[in-house]
């Protein structure tokens, strides 16, 4: 008998590409979308006639309730989230409800109407923050640098009371950077392959950049989704750190985007103070042994591919648009 899981966020990037797994995978897939006075469906547009889109809001109680009545799924991924981390300094109540007690909203409603339900927090590599140890692990102290890594902190830890305290089958994906071509526009590997490609193109002469010493450890989508589906197939829930054991600079990003149209960065790229972050996170590095051991989970996409993955999809859309 087929499963039945629901996806909150699931037009963003990882609920887009979690979606076509699970369809794969014979699941029934529903989605919750919020209200808006324009859709955001291009991520999804390919499989809306798969599956079940259901009104919501992690804000309000009452939509996620229904949502676990009308679904009544076997398991559930929490994907959505005020997610961009440099406005939530601009918007910091918006962002701790919607990201941290948005959780709690989801667990109340699991635990009330459907406690046998298998709940994915998507934890974030940003609750480590100013790091205490180098690489970070599941045990790694957590110091979150931002409104939206303490929204995180609150989420997390959550997922946890309710797994100790409910015996829910509830675990987290603290899961470090991750892109793709559906990366939102306003994060800054989308911006850069972007303005590459722009660049390129020849429809600008130059891209505004902030902290480009930050380093990260970046990794595909596609492959990270595949770590939330197998996280909730184990017999016991457990929390797992989710990326590729490897740190590059946002500058990196930057040379080999540029490199892949025969460009140089340093010739269009300025650093602008309006895009510095009022606290940055300078490093952040995964220890994603325990995955790769319990999970059996390798990611399948290298950085340089990952970059060129990226900036060839901008090239074609920025044609396209032409």
């Amino acid at each position: 008998m087929s499963k039945t899981a629901l996806i909150t966020g699931v037009t963003g990037q990882d609920g887009s590409y979690l979606a076509e797994l699970l369809l794969e995978k014979g699941y029934k897939v529903y989605g919750l979308v919020q209200r808006s006075a324009n859709y955001q469906f291009e991520n999804i547009e390919h499989i809306l006639k798969d599956i079940h889109l259901i009104t919501g809001d992690l804000e309000d109680s009452s939509s996620i309730i229904r949502a676990v009545q009308q679904s009544m799924p076997d398991e559930v991924y929490n994907l959505a989230a005020q997610s961009f981390v440099k406005a939530s300094w601009d918007i910091p109540e918006l962002t701790g409800s919607a990201t941290g007690v948005g959780v709690t909203r989801v667990l109340e409603a699991i635990r009330i109407i459907k406690p046998d339900a298998r709940f994915y927090q998507a934890s974030s590599s940003e609750m480590f923050g100013k790091v205490m140890e180098v690489p970070q692990k599941e045990t790694t102290p957590l110091y979150p640098r931002s409104p939206y890594g303490v929204a995180k902190v609150y989420g997390h830890y959550a997922t946890i009371n309710y797994r100790e305290s409910f015996n829910l089958f509830a675990c987290s994906g603290m899961l470090f950077n991750h892109e793709s071509p559906r990366r939102g526009r306003e994060f800054v590997t989308r911006k850069i392959a972007n303005g590459v490609a722009r660049i390129k193109a020849g429809l600008d002469t130059k891209l505004i950049m902030g902290n480009v010493d930050a380093k990260r450890d970046w990794g595909f989508a596609g492959d990270y989704v595949r770590a939330m589906w197998l996280m909730l197939q184990q017999d016991t829930a457990q929390d797992f750190v989710i990326g590729t054991g490897e740190t590059h600079s946002v500058e990196e990003f930057l040379d080999l985007a540029f490199k892949h149209v025969g460009l140089n960065w340093k010739d269009y790229v300025e650093q602008a103070e309006e895009f510095m972050r009022p606290a940055e996170v300078d490093l952040l590095i995964a220890d994603p042994s325990k995955a790769k051991s319990v999970l059996g989970w390798e990611p399948s996409v290298s950085f340089p591919e990952l970059v060129s993955m990226m900036v060839e999809s901008e090239m074609k859309l920025v044609e396209a648009s032409k």
